[in-house]
């Protein structure tokens, strides 16, 4: 089916390094001019005046538990991805500890399959390492999978990869880009039995970053940059927590030379140790939200450039489940609704400009996962876009909140920007909180 051409007019067009004023014309899924002024070609193309407003590429999220297959009490693809479209987020890829975990290709290619059936935004998924799947790892399509899973020293979803000749083996044997939970298991396992012997049951949630403190995350992924460096692996170190972290990666050379990246999440540049009086287990993610130094640390490595993506690693659980004390409360949070408006209020207290937040969103996870004509505003890309209006406050509640669990950890929060609309492959799928849900995402590919 041919879509309707769609023309945006007098948008802020933020677009590596730059803010131009001008038009997009978007044909059968693509971007196909950019230019001062451009006219409507028929009657036919649906005009969209953006005065005023700014036109960004849609936000890659590059980690993201979306709980389908088997979690879905939680969430599900459609609910998730729904709730990311509204914020800003046209692709995202999703992590494979659900039930059942994505370790075989069969059981990838069934996620896949949901996705193409109710996913609103693009998609793909990692393949998840164990110590027993190497010769099932080596199967997968470098072109159509995102790459490679690894819990190192992190139990989240009984995944962990502890057998260090497996990892060796895994770190030597594959080209695609390995993707890392590090936090060491040993160092957590002794701080609880410390501080269980201490408070029983009922450890306070403030010392959660005690518990998994910055020397657990520090220990795991140091050896795995190591291992990295060791073995030529191509490297990328998920939702790093803690400034000591920030030493291990370098700034000196282009990203695209990089054997060794990382990122950093919303929920660590936005809370530290001082709101876990206030929101409690609802910040309560693997790693902890570390202390307000931690925080100032990743902002100036994110600036600098040694941290080189922002994501989410949203992953929801119900108010519920949340609602336990501390030690049976699952880490994980929901996110991707507001990570964008969070981002752009950092961009309004001039901590980061609007168009380092592109780099780091948008145009930085399409580079590292070499991702197929997405992540930047060019001719012959894929229209996934969005639209920014800065002036446009709205406050979080439950009212609005699209996540399946139907609660957030910016509830009562008054962002001072909204997503107006978002556009994918093309299509205006969301418009002022109306969705097309006629309109799915498609499988992303890759440039290997």
């Amino acid at each position: 089916m041919q879509e309707k051409s769609i023309l945006i007019k007098n948008a802020r067009i933020v677009n590596e390094g730059k803010i131009i004023e001008g038009d997009v014309l978007i044909e059968n899924q693509f971007i196909t001019e950019i230019s001062e002024s451009i006219s409507a070609k028929n009657g036919d193309t649906q005009v969209i005046d953006a005065e005023n407003k700014f036109l960004l590429p849609g936000m890659i999220d590059d980690q993201v538990h979306f709980r389908e297959p088997g979690l879905t009490h939680k969430a599900n693809i459609a609910t998730e991805s729904k709730a990311a479209i509204a914020g800003g987020i046209t692709s995202f890829i999703e992590m494979p500890n659900t039930f059942p975990q994505a370790t075989t290709i069969e059981k990838l290619e069934d996620k896949f399959q949901i996705a193409a059936e109710t996913s609103y935004a693009n998609y793909s998924f990692m393949f998840g390492g164990t110590n027993d799947n190497l010769e099932e790892l080596l199967k997968t399509d470098p072109k159509t999978v995102a790459g490679i899973k690894l819990f190192l020293g992190s139990s989240t979803g009984n995944m962990l990869v502890d057998n260090l000749e497996v990892l060796e083996n895994i770190f030597s044997s594959t080209k695609l880009i390995i993707s890392v939970h590090c936090e060491d298991e040993e160092t957590i396992k002794k701080n609880t039995a410390e501080h269980k012997a201490q408070y029983g049951e009922n450890i306070p949630i403030e010392l959660h970053p005690v518990i998994r403190s910055e020397e657990a995350c520090y220990l795991s992924s140091s050896r795995a940059i190591e291992l990295a460096k060791k073995t030529g692996a191509r490297l990328h170190v998920f939702h790093v927590s803690t400034g000591k972290e920030t030493t291990l990666f370098r700034n000196d050379i282009p990203l695209e030379e990089k054997q060794i990246t990382s990122e950093v999440c919303v929920h660590h540049l936005w809370f530290s140790d001082q709101d876990y009086k206030e929101k409690g287990t609802h910040i309560k993610w693997n790693p902890a939200v570390k202390t307000a130094a931690d925080r100032q640390g990743l902002w100036k490595a994110l600036l600098d450039d040694r941290l080189d993506i922002i994501a989410t690693d949203h992953a929801p659980h119900t108010l519920e489940e949340k609602s336990n004390s501390y030690l049976k409360a699952p880490s994980g949070g929901p996110l991707v609704q507001h990570a964008l408006l969070a981002l752009l209020e950092k961009v309004s207290e001039k901590v980061i400009s609007i168009e380092k937040l592109v780099e780091k969103a948008c145009h930085n996870p399409a580079i590292i996962f070499q991702i197929e004509n997405r992540g930047f505003i060019r001719e012959g890309y894929y229209a996934d876009l969005v639209l920014i209006d800065l002036k446009a406050p709205q406050t979080v509640c439950k009212e609005n909140i699209l996540y399946k669990c139907g609660w957030a950890p910016f509830e009562g929060t008054t962002f001072s920007s909204s997503v107006t609309h978002t556009f994918v492959n093309g299509v205006l799928i969301y418009h002022e909180g109306v969705f097309n849900n006629e309109v799915k995402g498609k499988r992303i590919t890759f440039n290997r």
